[in-house]
């Protein structure tokens, strides 16, 4: 899929100014879409001209019914939410708040846009009950991912919307990431720049993940808004397993620099990136990654190098 079923299109996109955001924000403009980026504060990032900003605070209903209404979207992309696990423990019900209400907010508002085709962006970290058994979710931010993908399937169930979920895994890439690629690229560059000599804390050498890059998620973001059966949960990864050996010795090819590492914890396997069957859903609509993972950490690199020098120069 080229995106060209999008061109002149409506779409909303929540959670703009954010890693992810702003790849998807780029990616459907440039495919010719009419986009409307909603922001929580206004002027907390530029996305050029052509990009209708909206300012909107998802957890206010008001504002989240106006705003639909405003906009009246073909299709929604909502990336929106709170993922850290360890804010989800310091503020559980802020986290529930923003993960799960704003959610029923913006799918309720959505009912006054019955054609509308929505994709919720959920995560492979959700918790999975166990039937029969007392719910032990690992923090409450599962429980919230967990919550939301309930809600968005019900809200299909109950008012026949158009609702897709996708579950990313890591997703990695230029920008504002706070994933372990982008941790290390940034110390790579402070070892380059200032010859720093603390060693980056990593777990064990074997420990597995599957990493895929943003831009590609977000052709498969495009490819479920338009091709993707509603009521189906749609695993957005690579499927290839790579260990943070693996990871940290590619990087640390791409440069001279002395870049002190240290391995701390035992291996613990794979991170279940998900079963062949589930992988295939996505290729079955014509989806495949087509960034190779040496061409994504080295952007990774280049744009850490470019924003530091921008903040040093």
């Amino acid at each position: 899929m080229d995106g060209a079923e999008l061109t002149g299109k409506k779409v909303l996109i929540t959670g703009a100014s954010g890693f992810t955001g702003r790849h998807a924000v780029s990616y459907f403009r440039e495919v010719g879409a009419v986009v409307a980026a909603v922001v929580r504060r206004p002027d907390v990032h530029s996305f050029g001209i052509g990009t209708q900003v909206h300012v909107c605070d998802l957890n206010d209903k008001q504002q989240v019914r106006h705003l639909i209404g405003e906009v009246q979207p073909d299709y929604v992309l909502h990336l929106a939410g709170k993922n850290s696990v360890p804010d989800s423990w310091s503020d559980p019900l802020l986290v529930l708040e923003t993960n799960v209400m704003a959610v029923l907010y913006l799918l309720d508002a959505l009912r006054s846009c019955p054609a509308a085709r929505t994709v919720i962006v959920g995560s492979r970290l959700k918790y999975t009950q166990e039937p029969g058994r007392i719910p032990q979710p690992p923090h409450p931010y599962s429980l919230s991912k967990a919550l939301e993908e309930m809600v968005s399937l019900s809200w299909m169930s109950l008012f026949g919307q158009q609702i897709m979920l996708a579950e990313p895994g890591n997703l990695i890439g230029a920008g504002p990431s706070t994933g372990i690629c982008s941790l290390l690229a940034r110390h790579v560059v402070a070892c380059e720049q200032a010859g720093k000599t603390e060693a980056f804390r990593l777990s064990g050498r074997d420990n597995t993940r599957d990493f895929l890059d943003v831009r590609d998620a977000v052709r498969a973001y495009a490819t479920l808004l338009i091709q993707g059966a509603s009521g189906t949960v749609y695993p957005v990864v690579s499927g290839t397993e790579r260990s943070l050996g693996e990871v940290a010795d590619l990087l640390l090819s791409m440069t001279e620099a002395e870049v002190p590492v240290r391995w701390d914890g035992a291996s613990s396997g794979p991170d279940g990136s998900g079963k062949q069957e589930e992988l295939s859903l996505l290729r079955k609509l014509g989806w495949q990654p087509m960034i190779p993972f040496a061409t994504s950490l080295q952007d990774i690199l280049s744009d850490v190098r470019a924003q530091q020098g921008r903040t040093t120069g």
